[in-house]
């Protein structure tokens, strides 16, 4: 057997190369050419699995250590007879600490918490730990998820985007990117979103670039119609808009689900699917750390990230996008 794996993730060498050839690459070099004779690839958001990478592959496993599968062409996969599988939630918690720390940097010591209301855009394994985690710091959160509130799922009372338009102080997106179905996102926050918002709120997206329209953005703060703007997903990443850059308060290079602890959760989650592919039993690397519970609650002292150095260091070297994200240095989330 012969795996092709992205050597970005951590703790899975050494199990994968106890059920046979484990080759660890780069993103860019896992290529058509790469995969030809791999039966599996493990891969992260920036290789995409279409028929350019996938034609006259042997290939029947794709394992992604990522939340979305957006990068994945699933119908074709699904043609091809080649199964699918991601790590759903692996990084909430880290997000969630992302979006509570890029919240009180917003807020600095002129407001509490307990004084705002968050708008919440998605309430799946991202949105409902944020929104946990909000509620136990005393922020009033509204919720919009149409195809969670069409299954009647989840603890929520849901509202309409134009609710959180004309309500919410700060608006968080937690969506996956789909551009067909009955709510597709992309582009879901625009310019005619935007022109009803009436609270100048800090908008964040930690969810997928092309959720947010760059330039609509941009024509958001020019126009007053939104105070802030925290960016973690951008559009046409790596090559990111560099005015929104610029105008951006909190700007970071797709690391907001970086945490020791996800990435850990990723790779287990992935190893666990091929585990069941294969019918084998592929534990985790033995030198991988246990990961303690996510926190039921947490207060702000215990968000413990410098949102703003990581801000800093991108606006300095935009150019280095892919360095610094490859390269970043995991931080810790939140525990008791």
């Amino acid at each position: 057997m012969k795996i092709i794996f992205d050597r970005n993730i951590p703790f899975v060498s050494k199990p994968l190369s106890s059920i046979g050839e484990a080759i660890p690459m780069t993103g860019t070099e896992i290529t058509n050419e790469t995969v030809k004779d791999a039966d599996a690839i493990i891969i992260r958001t920036r290789t995409r699995c279409d028929a350019t990478l996938l034609k006259d592959s042997k290939c029947r496993f794709i394992g992604t250590a990522t939340i979305g599968t957006d990068h994945i062409d699933l119908p074709y996969c699904a043609s091809r007879g080649i199964t699918v599988a991601n790590a759903p939630g692996c990084n909430a918690p880290a997000v969630a600490q992302w979006v509570l720390s890029a919240i009180s940097t917003y807020l600095g010591d002129t407001r509490s918490l307990s004084d705002i209301t968050l708008g919440v855009i998605g309430a799946g394994n991202v949105g409902s730990v944020l929104i946990r985690w909000a509620e136990g710091l005393g922020i009033k959160t509204i919720v919009n998820d149409p195809p969670l509130q069409r299954q009647s799922s989840g603890s929520y009372r849901f509202s309409s985007l134009s609710d959180i338009a004309d309500k919410c102080d700060v608006i968080t997106v937690h969506t996956p990117l789909t551009r067909t179905g009955d709510h597709p996102t992309y582009h879901l926050i625009d310019n005619s979103f935007i022109s009803n918002l009436k609270r100048r709120p800090l908008i964040l997206n930690a969810a997928r670039g092309p959720v947010t329209d760059t330039l609509a953005l941009i024509n958001g703060l020019e126009s007053g119609k939104i105070s802030a703007l925290g960016i973690d997903c951008w559009e046409g990443e790596p090559n990111i808009n560099l005015q929104l850059l610029e105008q951006a308060l909190i700007a970071t290079p797709h690391i907001a689900g970086y945490s020791r602890q996800g990435k850990i959760r990723a790779s287990q989650m992935v190893l666990d699917e091929l585990s069941h592919h294969l019918r084998l039993d592929i534990p985790l690397s033995a030198d991988a750390p246990s990961v303690a519970p996510v926190p039921h609650r947490i207060i702000p002292d215990m968000l413990n990230y410098d949102i703003l150095e990581d801000t800093r260091i991108l606006k300095s070297s935009p150019s280095l996008f892919e360095s610094l994200r490859n390269n970043y240095h995991l931080r810790e989330e939140p525990s008791l």
